[in-house]
Order: structure tokens, then C-alpha cells, then sequence
């Protein structure tokens, strides 16, 4: 299935850490971008992270320097560190696939509760 699967989701307290996956069965070549996307209640979508094909990795500035976006890419899976969560993280977090010519693939989200 070419759908993006995500999973790592759960709740942490303030401080601590999850790390997020995304596994898609479409080929790294295909694909010019992995991006984490993440949506509150009440909110907008607003893009977490993203890392191109060519290892171009860029972050929300709410995130720089505490959240790391990484791939394997023999498992097709990327990843998203978060440390350091703060109960703002709070939301469901997507992960989309972005290809050059069949375009973009969205995973159904995974929930990741911050709080005491």
C-alpha cells in the first residue's frame, strides 16, 4: 500500500521524549520529500519537519533543536526525534510523502499527548 503509516504516537510528560515512524512502501527514489506535519484542535495543519530526497532537512521554528528528522531509507521509513516536549506539541502528527509525478501520499496520524 502506497498510504504512509505512522506510529509512536502516545502520551509523555513535559520533558520527555517520543520518536515517531513512518513506513511507505513507495520507493525513496520517487520521492522528493518526506515531510511531519502536525494539527491541534482547532488548528491548522502547520509542517513540522521535512527532509528531501537529497538529505535537506528543515524545521519549524517551534521545534528547531529539539525535535530530529531522519530516514532509513532501506526500511522506506523516516523518523521524528522529539525531545524535550513542552505540552504545545500537543496534536496528531501526519506524515506525507511527497513525489515528483504522482503526487503527495498522507498518513492517517498518530495522537502525541504532552502532559503532567
Amino acid at each position: 500500500q502506497v498510504q504512509p503509516v505512522e506510529s509512536g504516537g502516545g502520551l509523555v510528560q513535559p520533558g520527555g521524549s517520543l520518536r515517531l515512524s513512518c513506513a511507505t512502501s513507495i520507493s525513496r527514489f520517487s520521492i522528493s520529500a518526506m515531510r511531519w506535519y502536525r494539527q491541534a484542535p482547532g488548528k491548522q495543519r502547520e509542517l513540522v519537519a521535512s527532509i528531501t530526497n537529497g538529505g535537506r532537512l528543515n524545521y519549524a521554528d517551534s521545534v528547531k533543536g529539539r525535535f530530529t528528522i531522519s530516514r532509513d531509507n532501506a526500511k522506506n521509513t523516516v523518523y521524528l526525534q522529539m525531545n524535550s516536549l513542552k505540552p504545545e506539541d500537543t496534536a496528531v502528527y501526519y506524515c506525507n510523502a511527497e513525489t515528483y509525478g504522482s503526487g503527495a501520499y498522507w498518513g492517517q496520524g498518530t495522537q502525541v499527548t504532552v502532559s503532567s
